[in-house]
C-alpha cells in the first residue's frame, strides 16, 4: 500500500487553509477597511499561535529559545513586510478577482530570481530564464482586458498590487528564515513555532498602534467582528503552522512547487463567488504557475 507523503499532506493543508483565510479577510475587508482585515489576521491568530507553541513544547519536551535583541530586529522588520504584504493583496482584491490576485502572488520566486541577479549577481541557468519568461507573459496577459490598453483598462492597479504583495512577502520569508536560523539549537520545529508567536505579537502591536493614532474606529470595528475574525486567525495560523511541517520535512523547492495548488484552490472560490473570469485571464494563470514551476526546477535541479 502506498502512502501520501506528510510533506504534500501538510502543503496541500496549508495551502487549503490559506485560501480559507485570504477569503475571509476579503469578505471583512468591505466593513474593516484594508488595515482592519490585516490586523484580523494577526491579532486573532495570535493565541492560537501561543496554543500551537505550547502544544509543540510539550510534544517535544524542548525550551523556548531565548531571543537576542537582533533576532527580535529580524523578526520586526519581516513582520512589518508581510503586513505590508497582506495589505497589498487585500487592496487587489478589491478590484480584481480572488484567484488573479493570487496567481499575482505566486509571482514570488520569479521576483527572488530576478531581484537576486540583478542586485547580487545572482546567475539564472537557460531553464529558469524560460521559467521567467514564461510567467511573465503570464502576468501581462492575466493583466489585460479586451480591447482596451492595460493603463486605460485600469487593470495596472492590481496588476501592481499583486506583484508588489508578492515583493513584500518575499523578503518577509527571507527575513523570518534568517531569524529562525538564528535562535539556536532547538529544533527546526520550535525554531519556527517561537517565531510565528513573536511575529504575530510585534505584528499586533505594530497596527493596533498606528490604527490608535489614525482610526481608532477600526479597531473597535475589529473587536466587534470578533466571530468572523476568530476564524480568519485560526486559518492563518493553522496555515504557517502546515509550511513550517511542510519545510520540515522536505525541501523548499518541493514545497513551494506543490503549493502552487493554491491557485487551483483560488480559482474554485473565484467560481464559487461568482467573479467571472475569462479565458484570457486562466491562460494567463496557468503561464504563471507552469513558469514559477519551470523556475523552482531549474533551482533545485
Amino acid at each position: 500500500m502506498t502512502f501520501i507523503p506528510l510533506w504534500v499532506l501538510a502543503t496541500v493543508s496549508a495551502s487549503a487553509a490559506q485560501t480559507a483565510r485570504n477569503v475571509m479577510q476579503r469578505h471583512l475587508t468591505a466593513s474593516l477597511g484594508t488595515l482592519g482585515a490585516t490586523l484580523v489576521r494577526f491579532l486573532y491568530g495570535l493565541p492560537f499561535a501561543i496554543a500551537f507553541l505550547i502544544i509543540v513544547v510539550n510534544v517535544t519536551g524542548e525550551a523556548v529559545p531565548s531571543p537576542s535583541l537582533f533576532y527580535v530586529g529580524q523578526v520586526a522588520l519581516a513582520s512589518a513586510c508581510q503586513i505590508a504584504g497582506t495589505a497589498l493583496m487585500l487592496a487587489s482584491m478589491r478590484i480584481t478577482t480572488f484567484s488573479i490576485t493570487v496567481a499575482y502572488m505566486k509571482t514570488e520566486p520569479i521576483q527572488v530570481a530576478v531581484f537576486g541577479f540583478l542586485i547580487l549577481g545572482d546567475r539564472l541557468s537557460t531553464l529558469g530564464v524560460v521559467g521567467i519568461v514564461v510567467a511573465t507573459v503570464g502576468v501581462i496577459v492575466m493583466s489585460q482586458v479586451r480591447g482596451a490598453s492595460l493603463a486605460r483598462s485600469g487593470a495596472l492597479r492590481p496588476a501592481l498590487f499583486g506583484l508588489a504583495s508578492a515583493a513584500a512577502f518575499a523578503c518577509a520569508s527571507v527575513g523570518f528564515r534568517g531569524a529562525i536560523l538564528s535562535l539556536g539549537d532547538a529544533s527546526n520545529f520550535v525554531r519556527a513555532t517561537t517565531t510565528l508567536v513573536w511575529a504575530q505579537a510585534i505584528q499586533s502591536a505594530m497596527l493596533i498602534g498606528w490604527l490608535a493614532v489614525t482610526n481608532r474606529g477600526v479597531i473597535v470595528a475589529t473587536i466587534a467582528a470578533w466571530r468572523q475574525s476568530l476564524f480568519a486567525g485560526a486559518m492563518g495560523a493553522l496555515a504557517t503552522q502546515f509550511w513550517f511541517l511542510g519545510f520540515s520535512l522536505t525541501s523548499t523547492a518541493n514545497v513551494r512547487t506543490l503549493g502552487l495548488v493554491e491557485v487551483l484552490f483560488a480559482h474554485v472560490v473565484s467560481r464559487r463567488l461568482a467573479e467571472a473570469t475569462t479565458p484570457r485571464q486562466i491562460f494567463g494563470m496557468i503561464l504563471v504557475v507552469a513558469g514559477v514551476a519551470v523556475l523552482i526546477a531549474a533551482s533545485s535541479g
